[in-house]
């Protein structure tokens, strides 16, 4: 166990940090999780708060790379071997080998392993702790937050539009069902098809692992102190109030998060030679995000209507078939004047605010959702697992900032053909819905922007987190 500051390499204690919130921060072994507690720790670390965060060896890199040069500590705890139907070595679920639910699952829930050293870390820390926010998919940091007096709150990286919808769901006695579709009985305008909300009708995997887990973390986050959430009170009142009116426990909505952390003033700062060849809004940013692997044969289609929509693009493809390489080697020699496919890691916000992205083709994970909104950019949705299809249901149907393919048999997870994907990439980027669509984000980032300066509703949430747990701080 290593336990350190990530700029002054010493230990934690109260000699040496004097500040009077200290805030235990613990994201879950994904990108996906960890990128927004990262801006929280930002946010954190400008608040005057001192941030400590959890994590495992092969995650530190990337952490430290995200937090230059501040005070937040690094705690290193062992990752558990030996986990059944993981990789040793495997400590991220990027580096699976295949996207397996069991091997999720197996992994969640292997994660358990490292409470002991968890709580040996705890009892170490000599400044007092405010509160720790620990991933939903860490249930069992509950109990060592618990045994040391301190509060507990949970980050699931969702929107309160998703949680509503899925507490509706599985909690209604007799939803009403259509031939294709359920009522969501507490918000009846909304209607889903089993595959958008059942992750076993997604992936036809066996279900044990994933009710234990499932059953685990709701228990735990019920007896949370609360719900860190990277959204902002306007952006879906409707939905923050029947979660803390009808739901619980209580949410705290600190986003967007990505804003907090803005250090882009300017839409014209230098992120890639290639984008800043090109016009002012012209460019469509395409990236469906670090979990999923694309298929083969859905990559060529988007590619071929990309290249027939004659639209300039900008394309982050990170997870590929061996086999595809030569394809778009040769895909790209005859679209090099308008488009590009980037293989490397990319500052998604930085693209995002640059003065020649014009629209967002997205596989709607809710960073992403909120990272758009946040740079005024309509969405194109292109939804593949877990909540994405619910996020792609609220900006499409709720929120009305995007747009949506569709596969060509009308399935979820069926292909999306070229022509589809040419056809509502034009309408997003020249088309009068999408000028629609741009309307309204744009009126979105201006709430956003408004949310997290001094007074927002985003600001004034933190500040309220602050001082309530600040009373409750446990001295150990």
């Amino acid at each position: 166990m290593r336990m350190e500051s990530d700029s002054h390499n010493t230990k934690i204690s109260s000699s040496n940090l004097d500040h009077h919130n200290h805030v235990i921060l613990f994201p879950f072994m994904s990108k996906g999780h960890t990128i927004p507690l990262l801006h929280l720790a930002r946010v954190l670390l400008n608040r005057h708060v001192t941030v400590t965060i959890f994590t495992t060896p092969a995650n530190r890199s990337f952490i430290t790379k995200f937090l230059p040069a501040t005070s937040a500590a690094i705690v290193e705890l062992p990752f558990p071997k030996n986990i059944p139907g993981v990789p040793n070595g495997v400590e991220n679920t990027e580096d699976f080998p295949t996207m397996s639910m069991s091997m999720f699952y197996s992994l969640v829930l292997g994660t358990q392993n490292m409470k002991p050293d968890l709580d040996r870390a705890l009892e170490n820390i000599q400044t007092p702790v405010s509160f720790m926010v620990s991933d939903g998919f860490l249930w069992w940091t509950l109990d060592s937050a618990s045994k040391l007096g301190f509060p507990r709150l949970v980050f699931y990286g969702m929107s309160h539009y998703a949680m509503a919808v899925y507490h509706s769901l599985f909690n209604s006695k007799k939803p009403k069902q259509t031939e294709t579709e359920t009522v969501v009985s507490d918000f009846p305008w909304i209607k889903l098809t089993r595959s958008e909300y059942d992750p076993s009708a997604q992936n036809g995997e066996d279900q044990s692992l994933a009710h234990e887990f499932m059953s685990k973390a709701t228990e735990a986050t019920n007896n949370s102190f609360g719900m860190i959430y990277n959204s902002f009170y306007e952006l879906e009142p409707m939905f923050t109030d029947y979660w803390n009116q009808k739901v619980g426990p209580k949410s705290w909505p600190l986003g967007p998060l990505c804003l907090h952390d803005m250090k882009i003033e300017s839409r014209g700062l230098v992120v890639h030679p290639w984008l800043d060849e090109k016009e002012s809004s012209s460019v469509l940013y395409v990236a469906f995000g670090s979990q999923a692997t694309v298929s083969s044969e859905q990559v060529r289609e988007i590619a071929k209507g990309l290249e027939y929509s004659n639209v300039n693009f900008f394309w982050v493809l990170r997870k590929l078939e061996p086999e595809e390489n030569k394809f778009l080697e040769e895909f790209e020699k005859r679209v090099k004047n308008r488009g590009i496919v980037v293989r490397d890691w990319v500052n998604q916000m930085e693209i995002l605010k640059h003065k020649s992205v014009k629209g967002f083709f997205s596989h709607c994970g809710w960073n992403s959702v909120m990272e758009s909104l946040s740079a005024g950019l309509p969405i194109l949705g292109f939804p593949m697992m877990a909540e994405q299809h619910i996020n792609a249901k609220m900006v499409v149907e709720e929120i009305k900032i995007g747009l949506r393919v569709k596969s060509y048999d009308g399935s979820l997870n069926g292909i999306v053909k070229s022509e589809e994907v040419s056809k509502m990439v034009k309408e997003l980027m020249e088309g009068e819905v999408g000028k629609e669509m741009r309307k309204k984000v744009e009126e979105f980032a201006v709430m956003a922007h408004k949310a997290v300066q001094k007074g927002g509703s985003s600001w004034e949430t933190l500040d309220l987190l602050l001082s309530s747990t600040k009373q409750r701080i446990h001295h150990y």
